[in-house]
């Protein structure tokens, strides 16, 4: 090797480094600033690993900050099924894969390692778009046989990250499942979809739309630390304001709860949504699925070394002495004596404050499969 070739060196996936030189994961802050991820480790997948090293000749001051990228994701599907019992939807949308908000704990960055990608710091900066999103549900919607069922979307990235504003095809999805009276169920965590509020309230009308807004902390420290990108707490709580007063059918997620960094706030969070007008909530448990692990534990031993080990001793106390356990009716809620506390402080909070009382009805009987433009129009 040259004197300044690299300042990469490739290592096979499964091997380590050499023992006079242990591996460097974590990436300079000034090259992550505002993202979530502090590493950028290979995805599981790749035969060989990227591991940064100092060649003598300060080549790692010369690597560049992560820069935000999007790529056309040129699917030819875009309604995702699955048969999961303990989901409450058997079919999603997703119309973007990554996520820019960057949430250190978000269980849906494994994904990012089919691609060949790192479910770390790429997860967050190297985003992909489907903008023939809305088409291609048209087609799907129209196909001979489709049965109508609610289409979850938020499920694993947010439509409504920051490149929503830019390429608007979650505003596409919804003027296409308007026009068909199709049902929705709407995940996020940004107040941008405030400026699709035209659409969904003409939607509540005719009980076609749920939203739920996930709040996962209060403390605006916090929030910048563990979702960098995402809207600070006192926004999604006016968001969640806005949608109630327009009459949307809205509810709020406590998700995740990280014990022993933010399950103390689970009461003081419900009373800030309940004041908004919200009737219903719900909660999840911190999953760590495959890397999501190593990248919330390197998150915790920068910002709570403290905690580190109390942290994943309550975590596996909750999970059958493992850091996940994705057991069906369990990897939600966890099991054992500090996860049914959760629960029952959760439960004893809706009830004081009369949340979870009833929930809207949502409907599929406006519906109607949208007519291609070829199509041969009805005669009567």
């Amino acid at each position: 090797m040259t004197a300044r070739s690299s300042s990469l060196r490739r290592l096979p996936a499964s091997s380590s480094a050499p023992a006079l030189e242990p591996p460097r994961t974590n990436v300079d802050r000034d090259r992550r600033r505002g993202r979530g991820a502090h590493s950028n480790a290979s995805g599981r997948y790749e035969p060989l690993a990227r591991i940064a090293f100092d060649d003598g000749w300060q080549s790692l001051d010369d690597l560049p900050p992560f820069k935000t990228t999007v790529t056309v994701d040129a699917t030819r599907r875009i309604i995702t099924r699955n048969d999961s019992p303990d989901i409450s939807f058997d079919r999603s949308i997703n119309p973007y894969r990554g996520c820019e908000h960057g949430c250190v704990y978000c269980f849906a960055r494994p994904t990012h390692a089919y691609l060949g990608l790192s479910p770390g710091l790429d997860f967050e900066s190297q985003l992909f778009m489907k903008p023939n999103a809305p088409e291609l549900l048209e087609r799907e919607l129209s196909a001979p046989g489709y049965v109508p069922k609610i289409i979850a979307i938020g499920t694993t990235t947010d439509p409504y990250q920051p490149i929503e504003r830019r390429y608007k095809i979650m505003r596409g999805i919804l003027q296409v499942l308007e026009r068909a009276g199709h049902p929705v169920g709407i995940v996020t965590k940004s107040a941008l979809i405030l400026r699709d509020l035209d659409i969904l309230a003409r939607m509540a009308r005719r009980d076609l739309v749920k939203v739920a807004i996930s709040v996962t902390t209060l403390d605006a420290k916090l929030a910048r630390t563990m979702e960098p990108r995402a809207p600070s707490p006192p926004r999604r709580l006016e968001a969640l304001r806005q949608l109630v007063n327009a009459g949307i059918p809205t509810s709020t997620l406590v998700a995740p709860v990280i014990p022993a960094i933010n399950d103390a706030e689970i009461e003081r969070i419900l009373e800030a949504v309940a004041s908004t007008g919200v009737r219903n909530a719900g909660y999840v448990l911190l999953r760590l699925p495959l890397e999501v692990r190593d990248l919330f534990r390197e998150w915790l031993l920068a910002n709570f070394p403290d905690r580190h080990r109390h942290v994943f001793k309550l975590i596996q106390d909750m999970r059958g002495g493992k850091d996940y356990d994705s057991t069906f009716g369990t990897r939600m809620t966890g099991k054992g004596p500090i996860a049914w506390m959760i629960g029952r402080r959760f439960e004893v909070a809706c009830e004081r404050l009369g949340l979870n009382v009833k929930s809207a009805p949502i409907t599929t009987e406006h519906f109607r499969p949208p007519q291609p433009a070829s199509a041969q129009l009805d005669l009567f």
